[in-house]
């Protein structure tokens, strides 16, 4: 669906986020801003604030802020961080429950839940009566499914019927939230936040595909006040006892303002009855159906449109204005990357068609902690715009980009070729992974000079990484007839010590790394992540991790050691 407009666009915004989640698993919480060391850094504001970002999204959390009824708020974190923020010039999207469950006392499947979050939306709107931007329940459905529905999350259940009494319990906080702020700023606009994605599916499974992309519009329709005998949804709603809840909803309704769209690799699912095609770890059902669920883009030739496909489907049901409010993909740095440039060039392109898009947003600024697991264990950390494996925020090439964005200027070489999602060789389960043909690498190429043995290293590992790449062994290459955006450079040093750096990167006219020794392809991979974001510094290698060498102005060194995540 597309409209003529009288009026042009207004501009096309960058927004930012730092990943916030508090989320419990029976009764742990794992705090995303405590592990990311944001809690006591107010400084990573002002680092926020040089990527250029209209708007951030930011948390004023109820778990953080009011632990128990009765309880004196503590407005400290969010008192500094919101009036930094308004002397910035950064507009706050303040978040109040992001994929959580609340404080202790409560959950997504209590009664009280809902009216329990609007009273405390009503004290942080006195507090911050200036600010006008909110999502107070990110991600409601996602949070649903993985709390009542797969049971990750707290409360841990496993039922349609706890799935979508959680469903309800958030949607309605979010009415009752707004409510709340509007009384106190009438022209507050609600950002509604959801991952959007398409299930695709073989014929024996359609019926659950079929299912899951008519849920996957539940959020945006309960609030928009869509559900009601009309909708195919309603007979659900009636068979689990929860048609006058969702009549309520119906008769009172609180729409988005803006669609905050959500949307990642894995967004997109392929249902596929043939289980043998596919390890075991992906077998699943649904208590009727046997069924393998992974990503459609392993699966799908050509590749599902991603974004593109997102914002045409939101566009065409709603047909009011969106953002892209998480852009993020854990990977290697030249595919995150390629994934932010096309959702900045999905954006313009949507807009050029006649789709109001309003902003793309740069999401985990910090990275995150503990996804690859779902936040179920573990604290494995994945870089954002800033990496934060030394201790303290180091802008990547992500900064550069999304700098650059807004502006068309010029982007980082490896952008040139597409990402992984768009090459042949992401098939793994069609049957065809083998045959599958290597997609022209394009683009200026990293230099890699040195002996034949170290320079094949480091050439396989940019070969898998689609890193277009000349090899030179030669004692003087002829870089400008190269033209090479970064030299990688192997030299052998048998005077070396101990606690000498094995890597190192110079700037300047052209980013220089230096590599001494090489341990492990790991290292490889983390020296061309360096390189590609032109961190000028010394790298040491060692066998459990890597140390970051700074000269200090006493000429001493100072470490910091940075654990290395396996591929």
């Amino acid at each position: 669906m597309t409209r003529t407009r009288a009026t042009p666009l207004p501009p096309l915004e960058t927004w930012g986020g730092a990943e916030c989640t508090v989320n419990r698993t029976r009764d742990e919480y794992r705090d995303q801003t405590i592990l990311s060391g944001h809690q006591q850094r107010i400084g990573d504001l002002d680092l926020f604030a040089a990527l250029g970002l209209s708007a951030i999204r930011h948390p004023v959390l109820w778990e953080r802020t009011l632990r128990a009824p009765g309880a004196t708020p503590d407005w400290s974190w969010p008192d500094a961080r919101l009036a930094r923020l308004r002397t910035l010039g950064i507009r706050p999207i303040v978040g109040l429950v992001h994929h959580g469950s609340g404080p202790p006392h409560t959950d997504l499947l209590d009664d009280g839940f809902a009216e329990g979050l609007g009273q405390f939306a009503g004290r942080v709107a006195e507090r911050y009566d200036w600010v006008e931007d909110w999502t107070p329940v990110n991600e409601p459905l996602t949070t649903a499914r993985f709390s009542a529905l797969y049971g990750h999350w707290y409360p841990h259940q496993r039922s349609e019927h706890a799935f979508w009494r959680a469903l309800l319990n958030q949607i309605d906080a979010t009415r009752a939230t707004m409510r709340a702020i509007r009384r106190v700023t009438p022209t507050a606009r609600l950002i509604q936040t959801e991952d959007l994605g398409r299930t695709y599916a073989t014929a024996p499974v359609m019926a659950q595909a079929e299912h899951d992309n008519l849920r996957r519009w539940a959020s945006w329709d309960l609030l928009a006040g869509r559900v009601d005998r009309h909708h195919p949804l309603w007979e659900t709603l009636v068979r689990l006892g929860l048609g006058e809840r969702a009549r309520r909803i119906a008769d009172d309704p609180c729409p988005p303002d803006i669609l905050g769209l959500n949307h990642y690799l894995t967004s997109d699912r392929f249902l596929d009855h043939r289980l043998a095609r596919y390890p075991a770890h992906l077998h699943g059902g649904n208590g009727h159906l046997a069924y393998a669920d992974t990503e459609a883009v392993r699966v799908l030739d050509p590749p599902p449109d991603g974004f593109a496909n997102a914002l045409r489907d939101a566009w065409a049901r709603y047909a009011i204005p969106i953002a892209i409010t998480e852009v993020h993909n854990g990977s290697t740095r030249e595919e995150q990357l390629r994934w932010a440039a096309e959702a900045w060039d999905v954006a313009v392109a949507a807009r050029d068609a006649g789709i109001d898009v309003r902003a793309v947003t740069a999401w985990s600024l910090l990275g995150s902690y503990g996804w690859n697991t779902l936040l179920t264990e573990g604290e494995t950390y994945e870089p954002g715009v800033f990496d934060l494996s030394s201790g303290t925020p180091r802008p990547t090439a992500l900064a550069s980009l999304w700098r650059a964005l807004p502006r068309a200027a010029p982007r980082h070489p490896v952008t040139a070729t597409p990402g992984w999602w768009r090459r042949p060789d992401r098939l793994l389960y069609d049957g065809r992974a083998a045959e599958a043909e290597t997609m022209p690498v394009t683009g200026r190429p990293l230099l890699i000079v040195g002996d034949h043995a170290s320079c094949a290293l480091v050439a396989d590992v940019c070969a898998r990484r689609a890193l277009r790449h000349v090899i030179d062994e030669t004692a003087a290459p002829d870089r400008a007839a190269i033209a090479p955006w970064a030299v990688f450079e192997l030299r052998a040093d048998a005077r070396r010590t101990a606690d000498a750096p094995h890597f190192t990167i110079a700037t300047g006219s052209m980013p220089t790394g230096v590599a001494f020794h090489l341990p492990d392809v790991r290292c490889v991979e983390l020296a061309l992540d360096l390189l590609i974001d032109s961190a000028a510094g010394a790298w040491r290698f060692e066998r459990d991790g890597v140390i970051a060498v700074a000269a200090q102005p006493s000429g001493d060194a100072a470490a910091a050691r940075i654990d290395i995540v396996g591929e």
